[in-house]
């Protein structure tokens, strides 16, 4: 019957083979390693590939690429696969870990969060409620608990992981928003909506915060108008006279001061706001106090550099990622609160998910404390990395990055090419290339120099603007990065400086004949 035993096998596999063999469950044990091995070596071929921080390919050159995708017609292998996943994701993939990415507040990942990766996303636990996680419930409130104490809260405070900061900040001025609506105007913005007085709401920022406050407060119903920025001192840190000035002003205008936020890292000098003080001024106006330390986080874990965060303890919300300062893969968040009651505020109980009765049972259910419902288990990457490498392993990572800045600074002061416009507290320098003997438009060379670096891709950093002029940007988060990588880095600056010089000259002297 069979031409030969080969064809025989051949049947045998087809009839066996289960029809949902995709599926991730016990007897698809071996398609599951066999895939998770797989895609581990591109990764490991990614790390050998990219040495450099990016290709330098431009959206008109992977367009056409992406349009000759056909969902219709499926992969074979895993291989046939990984080779598409090359050509259009991983061989250009922007590489964070590179010591010359120096760009964004993107930080290098630790090896014990991307194998706890694999597990989140294999068991795809939800930690909504206790009945979809169980222990994955308790392990992220243990991480809570601890980070509330290293923020230095007491047994009071209680937090929840988030997708990231604006998310954090969202719940921080949302929670500011219904606390003083039920407390001072007995409105419940839950049952009935914004009341009557929410269009004199002021929420009080420095002019270096986030964009997300100025967002989330246009999501709350209040308007970016609600946001009054306060202008920095010469540290780039509010202004403390400025700022209650401000609040006198629109006290005396008829508004309604509901909210101070102090900045733990601004993302473009990463200097830290005045805490203690903030918190002096807030509780004098009786404000909600919530802290952005989305990227000062990271300071909670060295000693030696924590003072730099005293009156963090005095805030009624803090924001917190980990995937910014704790090197953790991306998403990886945190919101605390120094009093757990404040989260009543937004708590909705639903009889198929989260009924009043589990709370009478004592069931934890997190979704009480989010604003989302299914929820990734982000926190087993952070328990990973802590009980496999501690606290002090990373701060010890935190300590170098501070240093490690504080000596570029030193080295950009003493090159009379370059403008230094900052002293960081943590990692984050602006500066411009202005070399003294060329008379060019600085601006527009420094925009010069951002671009060809990308396009280059030996080297990324990026850019601002301060005062309508542009200007470069180090912004360190990698423990890799030496100073022999920033003087590589810096003559890639002088390079493309120099060629703006020459390609503007020559187009003078083109003009001019």
């Amino acid at each position: 019957m069979f031409a030969s035993d080969l064809e025989k096998h051949e049947l045998i596999d087809f009839l066996t083979e289960s029809p949902t063999k995709e599926i991730f469950h016990h007897q698809n044990q071996e398609e599951y390693l066999h895939a998770i091995g797989k895609v581990s070596l591109a990764v490991k071929k990614f790390l050998n590939h990219n040495q450099k921080p990016f290709s330098g390919v431009t959206p008109a050159q992977l367009r056409p690429l992406f349009d000759a995708v056909e969902f219709e017609k499926t992969h074979d292998n895993y291989d046939s696969l990984l080779k598409e996943v090359e050509q259009l994701y991983t061989n250009h993939a922007v590489a964070f870990h590179h010591p010359a990415y120096i760009a964004h507040l993107n930080c290098p990942i630790v090896i014990p969060a991307v194998a706890a990766e694999v597990m989140i996303s294999s068991i795809n636990s939800s930690i909504d409620t206790w009945d979809q996680s169980a222990g994955g419930t308790l392990i992220e409130q243990k991480l809570i608990e601890w980070t509330c104490d290293q923020i230095g809260y007491s047994k009071k405070a209680d937090g929840i992981f988030t997708s990231g900061g604006t998310q954090s900040n969202l719940m921080g001025l949302l929670l500011a928003r219904d606390h003083y609506a039920a407390t001072v105007l007995n409105h419940n913005i839950k049952l009935y909506g914004l009341p009557a007085e929410a269009s004199k709401f002021r929420i009080f920022v420095s002019e270096k915060a986030h964009f997300s406050i100025q967002k989330n407060a246009s999501l709350l119903g209040l308007g970016e108008k609600s946001v009054i920025k306060i202008k920095t001192d010469r540290s780039f840190r509010m202004n403390m006279v400025l700022l209650e000035d401000a609040i006198k002003r629109e006290i005396a205008q008829g508004n309604i001061p509901i909210a101070v936020v102090g900045t733990a890292g601004t993302t473009d000098f990463g200097n830290v706001d005045p805490l203690k003080e903030l918190a002096a001024i807030s509780k004098k106006y009786n404000t909600w106090f919530h802290i952005d330390a989305a990227y000062g986080c990271g300071l909670l874990l060295t000693d030696k550099y924590r003072s730099l965060l005293n009156g963090i303890e005095l805030a009624h919300s803090v924001t917190v990622d980990y995937h910014k300062s704790f090197f953790q893969p991306v998403s990886s968040s945190g919101f605390l609160v120094n009093d757990q009651k404040y989260f009543n505020l937004i708590t909705h109980h639903a009889d198929y998910l989260n009924p009043k009765d589990h709370d009478d049972d004592g069931l934890p259910n997190q979704v009480n404390k989010s604003i989302q419902t299914t929820r990734r288990f982000d926190a087993l990457k952070l328990w990973f990395t802590l009980r496999m490498m501690g606290r002090d392993k990373l701060g010890e990572y935190f300590n170098t990055i501070i240093e490690t800045a504080a000596q570029i600074a030193e080295r950009l002061q003493a090159d009379s090419d370059f403008e230094l416009m900052n002293e960081s507290d943590i990692s984050a320098l602006v500066f411009r290339y202005r070399p003294k003997i060329v008379a060019t438009n600085v601006c527009a060379m420094n925009q010069y120099i951002k671009k060809a670096m990308f396009n280059e891709g030996k080297a990324l950093v990026a850019g601002t603007k301060i005062n309508q002029q542009f200007y470069l940007k180090f912004t360190l988060l990698n423990p890799l990065t030496t100073l022999s990588d920033i003087e590589n880095i810096i003559k890639i600056i002088k390079k493309h400086g120099n060629e703006y010089v020459r390609l503007n000259l020559a187009s003078a002297d083109f003009r001019r004949n």
